[in-house]
């Protein structure tokens, strides 16, 4: 049996749109990152869901566990959509890093508004060859792709040579790492980026 999702909400509860938002392989819903993001959003007048995956929920005891299977995380990621109970045209799938990429894989077929993705893994660590981009190329969904100019896990010269759906907006942020984290000698700052990644979101999220 599929366990029931745990969401921490935030804003509005009669919002125009709800952002279900999913987190990244290692850290779980309540990471700074996400946190700060939900409430940023929020504060923008969008109702966020964030939840954690199974194995990230068994991770509380303290010790630390591997992703569940793709098959595993995409039947999951279903549960807590419908849980929402928000009508597709209504909702925003949304992810850090590995959420972003689950979201990005059930888009078309949940017909939701759109998909935000926080440092999309293009490729895991060291592996720029092993490519997580072939449904990209097709994807019907709108998608707002919030990446860093740096980032480990496909930089904007690699990106570039993608074939990627028209549907997708890439929004590149100036010297940021996977999690949009400039170094200090670029002249930017966490919180600058941070900042412009949800007013950006925000204004994608409610258009």
């Amino acid at each position: 049996m599929i366990p029931l999702p745990e969401f921490l909400w935030d804003g509005p509860i009669d919002a125009k749109r709800t952002v279900l938002l999913a987190h990244s392989a290692g850290l779980p819903g309540s990471q700074p990152i996400l946190t700060a993001f939900a409430k940023g959003l929020a504060a923008r007048g969008l109702r966020v869901a964030r939840f954690d995956y199974p194995y990230m929920q068994a991770m509380r005891d303290g010790v630390r566990r591997a992703p569940d299977s793709l098959a595993s995380l995409l039947l999951f990621h279903r549960a807590a959509i419908a849980a929402t109970l928000v009508r597709p045209d209504q909702l925003i799938l949304a992810g850090k890093s590995m959420g972003g990429r689950i979201s990005t894989l059930l888009a078309d077929e949940t017909g939701c508004a759109g998909v935000i993705a926080i440092g999309y893994p293009f490729h895991p660590p060291q592996k720029p060859t092993q490519l997580r981009t072939k449904h990209l190329a097709t994807i019907r969904t709108r998608c707002l792709f919030l990446q860093g100019e740096r980032d480990a896990l496909g930089n904007r010269a690699e990106v570039s040579a993608y074939q990627l759906s028209a549907a997708i907006t890439l929004h590149w942020f100036t010297d940021g790492d996977h999690s949009l984290i400039p170094r200090l000698r670029s002249g930017h700052t966490s919180v600058e980026h941070l900042e412009k990644a949800i007013a950006t979101s925000a204004s994608f999220a409610l258009s």
